[in-house]
């Protein structure tokens, strides 16, 4: 059994069996991690390993770990630090992302967000249609809306969606991460053409 700890870019563990022999690296950010943590990650690497269900509490364990303020905020500084965020453009060929922040931001949030990069993404992405990066404080907006048969609300509703992600960060309720807060969803639901952009994302 081989085990290091590996610089990863963000809190990440894997497991190889290779010629009988298990080759395992876990998270440097997990150095000086409580025992009993160490014993859920390896219950959790070896039933992935072999496919087997993974016991609840070694689970939870884990998740309560790393969401703790103290390692969630260390792990955005060295995700700033080690990762690379591609930042290409906020001007497309139809849209302007940054115009369309700014139209945003002054009409639903009484221009008080701040504005973080935006930029389109590398490839027309459909699996990702936007998400908002806290650690490089980046949206990122798939690059198949920049196209002149897409219309202007659905573009601004998924922008809006991603600003609400700014103004809403993930909480941790328990072991289980809020992603979508009833707050979220409220002023998700304040957005006019809401009902036409599901619509039209529906049939993108």
């Amino acid at each position: 059994m081989h085990t290091r700890f590996y610089p990863f870019v963000s809190i990440n563990n894997t497991i190889r069996l290779r010629q009988g022999e298990l080759y395992i690296r876990l998270s440097d950010l997990l150095e000086g991690a409580p025992d009993s943590v160490l014993h859920s990650i390896a219950h959790i690497l070896l039933a992935k390993l072999y496919r087997k269900p993974v016991e609840r509490a070694h689970s939870t364990r884990y998740r309560r770990y790393i969401a703790g303020h103290d390692l969630a905020a260390k792990a955005r500084l060295v995700r700033q630090v080690r990762g690379r965020k591609l930042i290409r453009s906020a001007r497309g060929h139809h849209y302007h992302l940054e115009e369309i922040f700014d139209d945003l931001n002054r009409r639903f949030f009484h221009g008080l967000l701040g504005r973080p990069q935006l930029t389109w993404s590398h490839t027309h992405a459909r699996s990702s249609l936007g998400h908002y990066d806290p650690a490089h404080n980046a949206i990122v907006i798939s690059r198949v809306f920049d196209h002149p048969r897409v219309p202007r609300y659905a573009v601004e509703y998924i922008v809006y969606h991603e600003m609400l992600h700014l103004k809403h960060p993930v909480k941790l309720r328990g072991s289980r991460r809020c992603v979508h807060s009833r707050e979220f969803v409220a002023e998700e639901n304040l957005f006019p053409e809401l009902a036409q952009a599901k619509k039209f994302l529906r049939i993108l």
